[in-house]
């Protein structure tokens, strides 16, 4: 047994076993001058006693490969002579280390040196097609690039590259750098290659015998760091997220061939800090939150609306009085709406792959490509910004929750504060964006979550200070809210989600806390009441309620810290749990969720309807979590619960 090894060093290490199951640094080779990223090691060819071939990548920016050869002549090895002279005739010579193991004696030599890299080199991959030997390597420099060697002269060479072009080294993603890739790997029969990069995106190039080209296909992409956030459309068309990875991202269903499938369809914003929180406002608008002391307001626009409408049928009636599309400015933070140049509106003008350098970051190239298939990384890094509407100013510090009202004609935002003058909820109207007087007083601490009432005539916030408070909507002024309920002492620890139940249910909400523990609180009476307490396993962080009755019944899902998913089953009128279910660890995330969604009811996406069986129902839920996932999960009601991985 060979085994190699490198790491923060310029060197790689090699072990061997001589005798029994120890393993022994034998040798070690020179020559990289950066830390050694990915070591691959490959037989040369299909014969018995073929040679091996260990490539080495490093942050030097180049690939070296070392033969490994078995049964080889005796060493040579330079050495001083004894009057002090260096023998130079053996350092001019390529070295030949020796390796002994129980199997018998190998010889290492350097092969060849790989240059073609612009920067930092993280993986090499071998892979072996009809006896020809090809190396895959994944650079910082926004390339994959496939080297092998030539037939007649055995010299190495890159033999093709894919990825970005080098014009583009050195921008922004929000002007379409990927920023490089962590990741490359083949596929078994070697007609695929995917890459990892570091904006989330799995990319796939699979290739076209009949072409002799590698053409770019629908890959997977997602966070790359926690996701700290969602929200659907109010007609559920779309989810957002966003997270600490400084993006919002819109992900939608893809209908073909009779399947659907969820994609990334939009990245909406790519910020200069990491954002906290978003909501929807209507269908073709958001609002987020990030650790700065402003939120921002963005349009759809035209393109993403016809790329939603061609492959999600999801149809917007005000498609033509949005704007175009966006870029944003390589030192900016906020979008800016574009309109189409004449060059665009050409009649009959289509683009394809191959020229979409010639297009500058946020046109409208998405809308009019040939929409077949959902937007790779370069679309989406390039094209799909929305612009900015508004901003909304008044915190003192970083955002921390925001709530749109169902008719979004309010928005409610709240900061992190350790102070009665700034754990205020602010209110917004979203006619001329202006800040609707007096700000809501209640907390002391940070509010953790804000939430409209089905109706937005209530609105529920809970507290870092383990308190909840309830504003009533003023029946003399539409636009004012007034103190409703308060609850000093609601929970023995800080209250970190809230949400409300259905109408029909009466003014019920729920509360989870860092205490374990998930309360019911009835508003119906002149003063609050709490009603049956529900303990969780740990720490809860996320809440919400399905915002209709499933045959008679209130379901309620709810998220712990570490991890843990429940669905509960709960009786309206004794508000009894009568049932409820664990999701499986194979499906629950790794660390601490930090929001849940269920998928709202609309005319045209309507996931709470009649399943496969006449006794069955289901929905969808969405959850996030700091481990970088971003979930959605079928929820099925029948005999008893149950939920189906994402």
């Amino acid at each position: 047994m060979i085994l190699t090894a490198g790491g923060t060093k310029a060197d790689i290490y090699v072990y061997a076993t001589k005798s029994g199951q120890l393993l022994e640094h034998q040798i070690t080779l020179k020559g990289h001058e950066g830390w050694v990223r990915s070591l691959a090691i490959s037989k040369e060819t299909d014969e018995p006693e073929s040679d091996f071939l260990l490539a080495s990548a490093s942050q030097d920016k180049y690939i070296r490969l070392w033969r490994v050869h078995r049964n080889p002549t005796p060493t040579r090895i330079e050495k001083q002579q004894s009057n002090g002279v260096i023998d130079f005739e053996g350092l001019l010579t390529n070295k030949t280390h020796k390796v002994v193991t129980i199997s018998g004696t190998y010889s290492v030599t350097f092969e060849a040196l790989l240059i073609g890299h612009d920067d930092w080199i993280y993986t090499v991959a071998w892979q072996r097609i009809a006896g020809a030997l090809r190396l895959l390597s994944a650079s910082a420099d926004n390339s994959l690039a496939m080297w092998g060697s030539e037939a007649t002269s055995g010299v190495w060479i890159c033999t093709t590259r894919l990825g970005e072009i080098s014009a583009q080294k050195g921008s922004t993603t929000a002007t379409g750098s990927m920023g490089g890739f962590w990741i490359g790997l083949w596929s078994a029969d070697g007609q695929s290659v995917v890459g990892l990069g570091t904006t989330g995106s799995w990319r796939l190039w699979n290739y076209d015998r009949g072409r002799e080209r590698w053409n770019h296909d629908v890959g997977i992409s997602g966070h790359t760091k926690p996701v700290m956030d969602i929200a659907w459309a109010k007609d559920g068309s779309y989810l957002l997220s966003t997270g600490s990875d400084q993006t919002t991202r819109l992900h939608a269903e893809w209908a073909k061939d009779g399947y659907l499938t969820w994609h990334e369809f939009a990245r909406p914003q790519i910020h200069g800090y990491d954002l906290n929180c978003i909501d929807a406002v209507g269908s073709s608008r958001f609002v987020s939150g990030a650790d700065e002391k402003l939120l921002r307001v963005f349009d759809e626009p035209k393109a993403t609306a016809e790329l939603l409408r061609r492959l999600c049928g999801i149809e917007n009636i005000f498609q033509q009085s949005l704007p175009e599309a966006a870029n944003i400015p390589v030192l900016g933070l906020s979008n800016k709406a574009i309109e189409e140049g004449p060059a665009d509106r050409a009649e009959g003008h289509r683009a394809s792959f191959e020229d979409l350098s010639s297009y500058p970051a946020g046109s409208g190239y998405v809308k009019r490509r040939i929409a077949d298939q959902p937007p790779n990384e370069d679309d989406l890094a390039r094209h799909t910004l929305w612009p900015e509407r508004e901003k909304l100013y008044g915190h003192g510090y970083e955002i921390s929750a925001v709530a749109a009202s169902h008719d979004g004609s309010i928005i409610a935002t709240a900061c992190r504060a350790s102070s009665l003058d700034h754990a205020v909820v602010r209110l917004f109207e979203t006619q001329e964006w202006r800040e609707l007087k007096p700000s809501l007083a209640a907390h002391t601490l940070t509010v953790t979550s804000l939430r409209f009432s089905s109706q937005s005539q209530h609105l529920l916030s809970t507290g870092r200070d383990r308190q909840w408070a309830v504003f009533e909507k003023d029946e003399t002024s539409p636009a004012r809210f007034q103190m409703k309920a308060k609850n000093p002492k609601a929970h023995a620890r800080m209250i970190l989600s809230g949400c409300w139940a259905p109408t029909v249910a009466g003014r019920l909400f729920v509360t989870g806390s860092r205490d374990k523990t998930l309360k019911l609180w009835d508003l119906s009476k002149n003063t609050s009441q709490i009603v049956p307490t529900i303990s969780a396993s740990a720490p809860v962080t996320a809440v919400d309620m399905v915002p209709k009755l499933v045959r008679g019944m209130l379901i309620l899902a709810a998220a712990t810290e570490t991890g843990n998913l429940s669905v509960h089953v709960i009786e309206p009128s004794s508000l009894n749990v009568i049932d409820a279910y664990i999701l499986e660890d194979i499906s629950r995330p790794i660390q601490s969720i930090t929001g849940l969604s269920w998928r709202p009811k609309s005319s045209d996406h309507d996931r709470w309807q009649e399943g496969r069986h006449d006794d069955e129902y289901f929905g969808q839920l969405a959850l996030s979590s700091k481990d970088c996932s971003l979930r959605i999960l079928s929820v099925g009601l029948a005999q008893r619960m149950h939920v189906d991985g994402p």
